[in-house]
């Protein structure tokens, strides 16, 4: 069975902070809009968006009826160094979620995304000698590996890699070479449709290839146009975001239909998070929120 989710990024609750100046929409209203618009769960969003205490985080979601399917943990993989404090928020965000009564939740690993200036400013157009060195990769694999275990260890829950642009492992070649690197019984992936888009790959030969591999699913459209207009003007990843890169569900290029009936035809049983980064003057976060779920509603999963 396959259920629908939406996440606080599509409020404008992101990991980056574009617009210091504006006031955050706070949490009750991002779950209660979530609950309006038809979705059936969230994910975590950043640490200390929703609460942090176990019990008030159970109140609040069990209040809508809503369910946690996962927390978004970025570290800056390719640096040993910072394996230590990646452990130590992983935990803490399992913790928090096990504690929580969610269980099947997903530490969601990924880069620390938007660090690096030069996969920042190129995201989008990678080229090879952009990529991580092979003692980088060793690095890399390792430090996933380590937290995956360790969650497993101490929770019993599941860990997968989200690749995103402006970090390490955006494009398909960076994406492949790290499943093949890490354990396929202890890292999933989570493919994000938009990000696959924007580092140029296409979501349905990537749900094909991996879908052994993918225990977890983020519905993001991606708009090429606008990408383009940002590359012609030199812009970054932070500013195709702000141009609405991430459109709207069925406004960008993604098959979301034939993506639909693939996953039906492999029997996919597990979550469908909604994304579209609705940052302050983009739109209504919540008529964006319910945009999306009629649409998917037109895709019959």
């Amino acid at each position: 069975m396959i259920k629908i989710a939406n996440a606080p990024c599509s409020w404008g609750a992101l990991e980056f902070d574009f617009e210091d100046d504006v006031q955050a929409i706070g949490f009750d209203q991002v779950l209660d809009e979530i609950k309006a618009t038809g979705y059936e769960g969230t994910e975590l969003g950043d640490w200390g968006f929703l609460p942090t205490q176990a019990h008030r985080l159970s109140a609040v979601l069990k209040k809508r009826s809503l369910d946690l399917v996962g927390a978004f943990v970025p570290v800056a993989f390719a640096d040993k160094t910072q394996h230590k404090n990646g452990i130590e928020t992983a935990l803490k965000t399992a913790k928090l979620m096990y504690d929580a009564g969610f269980p099947e939740a997903f530490i969601v690993l990924s880069d620390n995304n938007g660090t690096l200036p030069e996969r920042t400013q190129y995201a989008g157009r990678i080229s090879p000698k952009m990529g991580l060195s092979e003692h980088q990769w060793e690095n890399f694999a390792a430090g996933i590996e380590k937290i995956a275990q360790t969650v497993k260890n101490n929770y019993g829950m599941r860990t997968v890699f989200h690749h995103h642009c402006g970090g390490y492992i955006e494009t398909p070649e960076e994406v492949n070479a790290l499943l093949a690197i890490t354990p396929p019984e202890l890292v999933g992936l989570c493919l994000d449709t938009g990000h696959y888009a924007f580092g140029g790959g296409n979501p349905l030969e990537a749900l094909q290839q991996y879908k052994e591999r993918i225990w977890h699913i983020h519905f993001k459209d991606y708009a090429p146009t606008i990408a383009q207009k940002v590359f012609t003007a030199n812009g970054d990843y932070f500013e195709a975001v702000k141009k609405g890169v991430f459109c709207a569900l069925g406004k960008g290029n993604v098959d979301f239909k034939k993506f639909a009936e693939t996953l039906k035809t492999m029997q996919y049983e597990g979550w469908v998070v909604v994304e579209q980064d609705v940052l302050p003057g983009m739109g209504s976060p919540k008529k964006c929120a319910q945009s999306n779920r009629n649409y998917i509603n037109t895709l019959e999963l």
